[in-house]
């Protein structure tokens, strides 16, 4: 296939090409893969820039997505790739294999780095889904650092630079540029953008950013991070969210209070209880979704409010292709026990969707939420259970709300209970939405 770029894309070609150190902050669906694949061959037989390529990625979107798109387009076809995921012995043959570039998940970044027994030659990197290296504390995190000075041009790309708010933004930085921007060590960043905010006397859990901190973090960074909108460059299809709200009985309302209330609750002669306030948060979530995991790991069910719920959504789609997110193992377990539903995990699955095989698959956001091109198999996602993560949220909204579908609407679906912890999640991500798209507008590119 040919590739015509649009005007953003050949913009965000160029800035990558011109900047060698690159933060691309690409909404989903704008083509990040493509784009960053067409610098990385312009620097590669071009300019001669770049002569070693490593790209790491989400385990799947390193193993399906990058060598799909190197595979689809035509002026990409010169370029020789192994991906270097696998076995031990697996991987190790994919990076003696000499190519262009070399794909690996972000999983063996420390594999590949303190233990494979190979030398690190990479002068370029591209990090898809740098949010996932915002932990400063994470072994791929440390890994990556310790030969970032031999790193000569770095890229990173993301859609949600900054789920959890300015602080995610530290550490992925911190690995772009080795400290210039926002210092080299938390703790300064912390001192110069943030207070402590809920403490227990010594024992600081968390900070808030200082009022001017936004303006000078975005400033500081600007020199090196484009942002792009997919709705500012693409006639995107409509997105309708909207709720389906279910209600408990009266009786699951007090049992529902009375965990909320005292951390503990007696359920058909099994006992629950919650050692803490993320312990009891995670538990409510359950009750919610209409399960719970007892002390023992036994599953207790609850109430089937979701699951009818669910039955009413897929009903309503009218043998259109449904796609279902769910969060805890005992809602996919009651979901395939109630509906023929196959799960999106393989090579196949995904290919099965994308050609109408599959009328309702379903996916957890952990481990679909980030590259994987689903849009063509359908455009109708009913979130069955929350995250708390923004991340997660927007990138699995985003496999189906993209460029190339072909449906002209979107529709997203919350499975709600009202009355419960579910009304604070959405509300949480709607906060936490603000914080980013503040980020996103800050250093928008200006075509």
């Amino acid at each position: 296939m040919n590739f015509e770029p649009h005007d953003y894309q050949t913009y965000a070609i160029d800035y990558i090409e011109t900047h060698p150190v690159s933060a691309v902050l690409l909404d989903m669906g704008l083509g990040k893969t493509v784009i960053s694949l067409t610098a990385i061959a312009d620097l590669l037989f071009d300019s001669f820039l770049a002569h070693r390529i490593l790209v790491i990625a989400p385990l799947r979107v390193a193993r399906d997505t990058w060598p799909a798109e190197l595979k689809k387009w035509s002026h990409l076809n010169h370029l020789t790739f192994a991906v270097a995921v696998g076995t031990p012995a697996e991987r190790k043959a994919a990076l003696m294999a000499g190519a262009d570039i070399t794909i690996i998940n972000r999983e063996n970044v420390q594999w590949l780095i303190e233990d494979s027994g190979m030398q690190f030659i990479y002068d370029t990197v591209v990090i898809d889904e740098l949010s996932s290296f915002k932990n400063h504390q994470s072994k791929r995190f440390k890994a990556l650092s310790k030969v970032r000075p031999k790193i000569k041009r770095i890229i990173g790309l993301t859609g949600t630079p900054s789920s959890n708010g300015l602080m995610d933004l530290w550490a992925e930085f911190r690995l772009l540029d080795m400290g210039q921007r926002l210092g080299r060590f938390i703790t300064q960043y912390r001192n110069n953008y943030f207070m402590p905010d809920k403490r227990n006397g010594q024992i600081i859990y968390s900070y808030k950013p200082l009022p001017y901190a936004e303006e000078a973090i975005y400033r500081q960074i600007s020199d090196i991070t484009i942002s792009m909108k997919s709705t500012d460059y693409l006639q995107m299809p409509e997105l309708v969210s909207s709720q389906y709200e279910v209600q408990l009985s009266e009786e699951e309302r007090e049992r529902y209070e009375q965990l909320k209330a005292e951390f503990v609750l007696h359920l058909s002669d099994e006992e629950i209880t919650a050692a803490n306030a993320a312990s009891l948060t995670g538990k409510l979530v359950q009750l919610a979704n209409g399960a719970i995991y007892t002390d023992t790991g036994d599953i207790l069910e609850f109430h089937d409010r979701k699951l009818d719920a669910l039955e009413d959504l897929i009903e309503a789609a009218n043998e259109k292709p449904v796609l279902v997110a769910y969060w805890f193992k005992h809602d996919l377990q009651r979901i395939k026990k109630r509906f023929a539903v196959r799960e999106l995990k393989s090579s196949k699955d995904i290919e099965d969707w994308n050609n109408g095989k599959i009328p309702v698959a379903v996916i957890h956001p952990a481990s679909a939420g980030h590259g994987l091109n689903l849009q063509s198999g359908g455009s109708t996602l009913i979130w069955f259970g929350l995250t708390w993560s923004l991340e997660l949220y927007q990138q699995t909204n985003a496999r189906l709300w993209r460029q190339g579908q072909t449906d002209r609407t979107v529709v997203i679906q919350h499975i709600i209970t009202k009355g419960t912890i579910d009304e604070r999640i959405l509300k949480a991500l709607s906060r936490k939405e603000l914080t980013q798209n503040a980020l996103i507008d800050a250093v928008k590119a200006n075509l």
